[in-house]
């Protein structure tokens, strides 16, 4: 019996496998770091951006408004780069997603402000902003596909939990700069142009990634679909919305469990912390770090569980916990600032269980309309509920001081009616996937 034959135990991931992954990851964190950064100093932007005589109020909204127009361009972005994946390649996309990050990060880094230009400042602004957001739309759901093409079907769930661990470091990465810039320099000094350097530094970072990259090789996959001429012979998109209804719906639905867990829990939570649990500015975005790199951790391990039990078990264990993990922590954090930081730890374990979303994802699609599958579910469904999840949260709160506690315990209901649907229904949504679904394409031709 062949090794990748079905029923043969899985050959394990070889060093080219894990360096694969590494620099899919590497890459993927500076991509998240470039494109986060912005918001850790929105009010200096703001203040060099718009005119000095502006109110405050209004010079904060129109900021965090260009800071949405990077989320609101993700899926045009991603779905025309899908686009291309599926026609042309994955590494050629993977590639160009990045080196339009890093330009378009460089390019904030120098940008003119508006003492010098004027107008043209904030409109240069939101020109390289949207330019990220097309960037981070085909990073994601490329790097996904990629990296799941790569190896073996029962090492899929491991990989895709590796690459979104990287991108969790991202988040880490972008939050550590933004300490130490406002650490080690005075307001004024970062107003004078230190707030440059996080802006300067990602730039340069990935450009160093997308010479890194080109020592990854296109996936045998698509290679092979390349050579057999069975690519998508019409407009992926147009083949996914027609023929894969039942993909798009629950991986928009698990896109939600995904980012609501995230934005809640660990960028809104620093915020949450000062103003309903009285803890100051820097204990809460310690604690905040401290979570997050339990969530680094335990992404991999969600990917590598996945693997082994299948998503429709997962998903019903990974929601408990999950439920329980949040409640807890938002019912006892106010207790101690001891108890607050062993919870967030327990809390970030648990939201780690994220990590073995993709896997569900990548083999929703088949490999042909996979990469425009992936993107334009996630991209939309993220777009829709990260963008609306904070402003439906603080808007709870007014009404409910634990709502934050309460969306959370359903976010974990429906990761748990996921996780029954794909038990009963899962050979409806899943396919094959990875370096399996090449060999029994090859062996059925």
């Amino acid at each position: 019996m062949s090794p990748t034959s079905p029923g043969a135990a899985p050959r394990r991931l070889t060093r080219q496998d894990f360096r694969t992954l590494a620099l899919a990851a590497l890459g993927g964190a500076l991509e998240f770091y470039d494109f986060i950064i912005f918001v850790f100093f929105a009010a200096v932007i703001g203040k060099l951006f718009f005119p000095a005589d502006m109110p405050e109020w209004l010079r904060l909204i129109q900021t965090f408004g260009i800071f949405a127009a990077g989320y609101l361009v993700r899926p045009v972005g991603g779905i025309l780069l899908a686009h291309f994946g599926d026609l042309f390649g994955r590494k050629r996309v993977f590639a160009f997603s990045i080196l339009l990050m890093s330009l378009s990060t460089l390019g904030m880094s120098v940008m003119p402000t508006y003492a010098t230009i004027g107008v043209l400042a904030p409109i240069l602004l939101i020109v390289m902003r949207i330019l990220q957001g097309a960037a981070i739309g085909g990073e994601v759901p490329g790097a996904w596909t990629f990296v799941a093409e790569h190896v073996p079907l029962r090492r899929v769930g491991f990989a895709c939990g590796f690459l979104t661990s990287g991108l969790s470091l991202g988040i880490l990465l972008g939050s550590s700069i933004a300490t130490v810039i406002n650490t080690v320099f005075t307001p004024e000094t970062i107003e004078a142009g230190a707030w440059r350097i996080p802006f300067l530094l990602g730039g340069v970072f990935g450009l160093v990634s997308v010479w890194m990259r080109r020592w990854l090789q296109e996936t045998p996959v698509f290679t092979e679909m390349k050579e057999s001429r069975v690519l998508a012979p019409e407009l992926p998109l147009k083949a996914v919305l027609r023929d894969h209804t039942r993909g798009v719906i629950v991986s928009m639905l698990l896109t939600w469990v995904l980012s609501a867990a995230i934005v809640v829990t660990t960028l809104m939570t620093a915020t949450l912390l000062q103003k309903l649990y009285g803890y100051t500015a820097q204990q809460s975005l310690a604690a905040t770090s401290f979570g997050t790199l339990f969530l680094i951790v335990s992404t991999p391990a969600a990917g590598a569980l996945i693997d082994r039990i299948g998503s429709g078990r997962f998903f019903v264990i990974g929601g408990v916990l999950f439920g329980a993990a949040t409640w807890a922590f938002y019912s006892y954090a106010g207790t101690s600032l001891a108890l607050m930081f062993a919870l967030y730890a327990v809390m970030g374990l648990a939201v780690g269980f994220v990590g073995a979303v993709p896997y569900v994802m990548v083999r929703a699609f088949p490999a042909h309309v996979r990469f425009s599958g992936l993107s334009f579910s996630y991209n939309v469904a993220y777009a829709i509920f990260g963008g609306l999840t904070p402003i439906a949260v603080t808007s709870m709160l007014a009404v409910n001081p634990m709502a934050h506690a309460y969306y959370l315990l359903f976010i974990a209901a429906l990761a748990i009616a996921l996780g029954i649907y794909l038990s009963l229904r899962g050979s409806a949504v899943e396919a094959s996937a990875g370096i399996e679904e090449l060999t029994l394409r090859v062996a059925g031709s």
